[in-house]
């Protein structure tokens, strides 16, 4: 025989045997599809703060946290307070099969690539990456919801909503006369301004570091989304205040917020949830507008980045419209949102009047929600019917094929997103 034909034989017989081979070995199994599921991570208005029904919060440690008591430090993981009704467990979310709430109330652009524990009055809690890696090993990502930019290293809401309503109760019940008032320095007792919210170069610094810490989660789920298939709600902020309030809150006893000294007023705003001075509401509005520009900005300076990304902006300024405190006579209720509500000790008894009370007995409260900020930090948030209504506007934007929507709640109470 030939070397051609030896050659020629053994490689047909090569190809003969690979033929059986194939045939006979069995296929392999297919890969099992993960459990589809939808991740919010961020600040208080997406944890779902003011809306009760808060969940145990598992720790830098790995320990479950359950409510500590009102006493116990505020950084305790279970003041995230991720709540059962917050908008991402609320929203119809066809094709999700599982939700994650990874937001912590407090939370700041910090908290996303590191460990809010290490981080001045940070939560007790591992960095909301890590937590998202997590949940990607055993799920496939399709939805994130983000909620960032009102709390960073230039301010915070909660030190905005207290510097504001501080001054409106020491107004009310604090004469210009009684001079042993400032014996540890001035009182102060003006309607808020502008720049007591944020100063343009502070909401400059707030958006670098808000753009920073999305990025972090846009390439962290780059590398870890199964499919790479997700889209990504920025949502933006709603202020808990009307543009101005109801007509029978205006004034009292013949006194307005313009006058000095108005102690009935100020028992009437208080009980009603909006302890606030008038003009201060109009800076509100625009420190509240001023922080859906930073988030907007945030959505479109990434979607440059990452072309290939879906991403939406969800504007809800006007998703409690007719729904905001002190907007009708029966505030608090019926609105959609929490009032700003004191303890007189960490007791967990509301104050709900101040009626009756002098101006030391108020000091006292007020020094509380000082002292134990977990007593008062629900106050001015979304409460489980405002996260009903966000919920909606997460539904909107998780379908909409527009890459920025607004979501408007009408006077007939329907909520629209376009």
């Amino acid at each position: 025989m030939s070397l051609f034909r030896r050659t020629a034989l053994a490689a047909a017989l090569v190809v003969a045997a690979a033929g059986l081979t194939a045939t006979a070995a069995p296929p392999a199994p297919a890969t099992a599809a993960l459990p589809t599921a939808a991740v919010a991570l961020g600040d208080s208005f997406i944890s779902g703060e003011g809306a009760g029904a808060y969940a145990p919060v598992v720790d830098v440690n790995g320990v479950p946290q359950g409510f500590p008591g009102w006493s116990a430090p505020n950084n305790n993981a279970y003041f995230c307070h991720r709540s059962a009704n917050a908008s991402l467990h609320r929203a119809s979310l066809p094709g999700i099969q599982d939700r994650f709430n990874l937001a912590c109330s407090g939370g700041q652009p910090y908290d996303i690539g590191a460990a809010s524990a290490a981080r001045a009055k940070g939560r007790q809690v591992t960095s909301q990456l890590d937590q998202l890696r997590a949940v990607a090993r055993t799920h496939d990502i399709d939805l994130v919801l983000i909620g960032l930019g009102s709390n960073n290293s230039s301010f915070t809401f909660g030190s905005v909503a207290e510097k504001c309503a501080n001054r409106f109760i020491a107004d009310a019940w604090t004469g210009w006369w009684e001079f042993w008032a400032y014996l540890g320095g001035p009182v102060p007792q003006e309607p808020c301004a502008d720049a007591d919210l944020a100063t343009p170069a502070q909401l400059t610094a707030a958006t670098g570091e808000t753009t920073s810490a999305v990025r972090q989660i846009l390439a962290t789920l780059a590398q870890v989304d199964a499919d790479g298939q997700h889209r990504v709600v920025f949502q933006d902020y709603t202020n808990p205040l009307p543009f101005d309030l109801y007509p029978t809150f205006h004034e009292q006893d013949g006194r307005a917020d313009d006058r000095d000294k108005f102690r009935d007023l100020g028992a009437e705003r208080y009980a009603a949830g909006c302890p606030i001075h008038r003009a201060s509401l109009a800076p509100g509005h625009r420190f509240s507008a001023s922080l859906g520009t930073l988030v907007r900005s945030t959505r479109d300076t990434l979607a440059a980045e990452f072309p290939g990304a879906d991403l939406v902006y969800l504007n809800v300024q006007r998703a409690f419209d007719g729904a905001r405190l002190c907007e009708s006579p029966s505030s608090p209720t019926g609105t959609l949102a929490t009032p700003i509500r004191l303890q007189d000790g960490p007791s967990g008894v509301f104050v709900t009047s101040l009626s009756g009370y002098d101006k030391l007995d108020i000091q006292d409260i007020a020094n509380t929600c000082v002292s134990y900020f977990q007593t008062c930090q629900e106050s001015w948030h979304p409460n489980a019917a405002g996260h009903q209504v966000l919920g909606q506007c997460l539904t909107g934007a998780a379908t909409a094929t527009a890459r920025s929507v607004a979501c408007v709640r009408s006077p007939d109470g329907s909520v629209s997103v376009s």
